[in-house]
């Protein structure tokens, strides 16, 4: 199964007693599917994956894959020290997921042949096809990329630094070095449709969206505009909906995910709050948030 359209990047639910709650989890994530996902991504940074336990990670992944169906493919995180993330994808892979999603390693800066040897040993733990984060401490080099190219469980690098120099580099020299392969590139940056126009510019087509978690409407028709050239409606929507949204994001650390989950309480899923060090959105900043969303939602006719 391949990965295309807008991707999707649900939350993870908790209930009043703070735990996963997998029923709203598959409402949420059957929903997103229905409306047009090209590709689910459960227990990543949406989804909170720094703070799940493995009990809680392979509720999350279980119960997105029973949601999704086989419909599309669903992608799972991993990442964490190195014990962590083979445990986390042996979950994943015996919970049905059709990749994983391998974040950085816990904290600690590393060489290239050292963030290679963690690719490959949390890939061989699960046997799934993989794509690398590359953000944070897990900065690849045009030549170390070539090397995860080169692996075959290794799928695709998700950029999330936004440095279009070395991007471009990076992409260079994987098909000099690994032509043939069919790696795939996609735009990670956090609100990813601001940059989109960006991204194609290069030939990464391909981007997550936390947007779509909370109004699909406005990420499908943001996409459908970039992709069929309505650039004035891709304009549009990013001036009056994703710049405003970007502006609220950045006043907090975190709210790239808070915003999410009280954008879809907003829209009536009983999704939980977040879990620290993450802290829901001030109620101020909800009567902005719910602004944005009813903005985007007239310019698309919803």
């Amino acid at each position: 199964m391949r990965l295309d359209g807008v991707l999707f990047f649900p939350v993870t639910p908790f209930g009043p007693d703070g735990e996963v709650a997998e029923e709203p989890l598959i409402q949420h994530v059957d929903q997103g599917v229905s409306a047009g996902a090209g590709g689910v991504f459960a227990a990543c940074g949406t989804g909170e994956f720094n703070a799940l336990d493995l009990d809680d990670y392979t509720k999350v992944v279980a119960a997105s894959v029973t949601a999704t169906a086989g419909r599309v493919p669903v992608f799972a995180g991993a990442g964490g020290s190195l014990p962590f993330a083979k445990a986390v994808a042996r979950a994943a892979a015996s919970s049905g997921a059709d990749g994983l999603l391998l974040m950085p390693p816990y904290l600690v800066t590393a060489p290239a042949e050292g963030l290679i040897q963690y690719v490959r040993e949390v890939a061989d733990a699960a046997g799934l096809p993989v794509i690398v984060y590359h953000r944070g401490n897990a900065r690849f080099t045009p030549d170390s990329t070539a090397a995860l190219a080169r692996m075959p469980d290794v799928i695709g690098l998700k950029d999330g630094l936004g440095d279009f120099d070395l991007l471009q580099r990076i992409i260079l020299t994987v098909r000099q070095q690994a032509p043939g392969s069919e790696f795939t590139f996609f735009n990670g940056l956090p609100t990813a449709e601001l940059t989109v126009p960006a991204f194609r510019g290069m030939g990464v087509n391909l981007y997550s969206s936390a947007a779509f978690a909370f109004a699909p409407e406005v990420a499908l028709a943001f996409h459908q505009a970039v992709t069929s050239g309505d650039d004035a409606l891709a304009q549009r929507l990013l001036t009056s909906f994703y710049l405003p949204l970007v502006q609220l994001r950045d006043q907090v650390p975190g709210y790239a995910v808070s915003l999410v989950k009280a954008g879809l309480r907003l829209r009536g899923q009983d999704v939980g709050g977040v879990r620290p060090p993450l802290v829901d959105p001030s109620a101020e900043h909800v009567a902005e948030l719910e602004k944005i969303i009813a903005a985007g939602l007239e310019i698309v006719g919803a």
